[in-house]
């Protein structure tokens, strides 16, 4: 059973959002709030699993809150705008995006999402420490390049780009472009030294040259720092 609460500031829209959940037995809608700062109160009190947020409110928009929260559960936006798709998952947190109105077939397939979601945290928290072990002892990956299997040690890597279909794999000596996701490779990528600090980009930590703003410098390339992995890219470094 998820236990959720519903965040929009149209009484219309909350009303619909209940029923819907009504329609799936694993949800238990807790409380409705037509506002982000009476949400903020609850939550500081509550825990929740899920929560079903709308973009656009009075004072306080939806991404305004999930920055608020220091251990967001997972979320389902519910918006009438599709134009903040894109900014939406960059944030680990967020598990759909349901553009109004929202439709029983679509609402359910969310709820399938949700179900097979799991946040960075609980990956770590589920990975068996004999899977940390085999991990830890890995130090290279093997990637299939025209029909050949080219061995790439981890520690040599650079930086990993999605470009489309495929994701170009910088290491210092060569670069290798493969048919695969981002997704993929940082499955295979050990904790330990690469983070994903921008939708598309994946860094080796230890190769980190400097940092200013909103993006590190790693050998000659400068990328990106998207705004929800900032924080964990900050922790992870040895700040004096």
């Amino acid at each position: 059973m998820l236990n959720c609460i519903i965040v929009d500031d149209e009484t219309a829209a909350r009303t619909i959002v209940s029923h819907l959940c009504s329609q799936v037995d694993e949800l238990n809608v807790i409380d409705e709030f037509p506002n982000a700062m009476q949400a903020i109160k609850f939550l500081n009190k509550n825990e929740i699993d899920l929560i079903f947020l709308d973009i656009h409110m009075p004072d306080f928009t939806g991404f305004d809150f999930i920055d608020s929260l220091k251990n967001p559960p997972k979320i389902v936006l519910t918006t009438s705008d599709r134009d903040f798709a894109i900014e939406a998952f960059e944030y680990d947190c967020i598990v759909d995006y349901l553009v109004k109105p929202i439709t029983l077939p679509r609402f359910l397939k969310a709820m399938q999402k949700v179900e097979n979601f799991k946040s960075p945290v609980e990956q770590k928290t589920a990975l068996p420490q004999e899977a940390k072990q085999e991990e830890a002892s890995e130090k290279e990956m093997y990637v299939n390049i025209d029909r050949r299997l080219i061995k790439i040690e981890f520690d040599k890597i650079f930086l990993v780009e999605a470009k489309g279909d495929y994701v170009l794999i910088k290491t210092e000596g060569k670069n290798y472009t493969v048919h695969s996701t981002l997704k993929k490779i940082e499955e295979k990528l050990p904790d330990s030294l690469f983070l994903k600090i921008h939708r598309s980009y994946i860094i080796n930590i230890k190769k980190i040259v400097d940092i200013e703003d909103n993006s590190v410098l790693i050998a000659r390339d400068v990328i990106p720092i998207s705004r929800s992995n900032r924080p964990e890219l900050m922790k992870r470094l040895n700040l004096l």
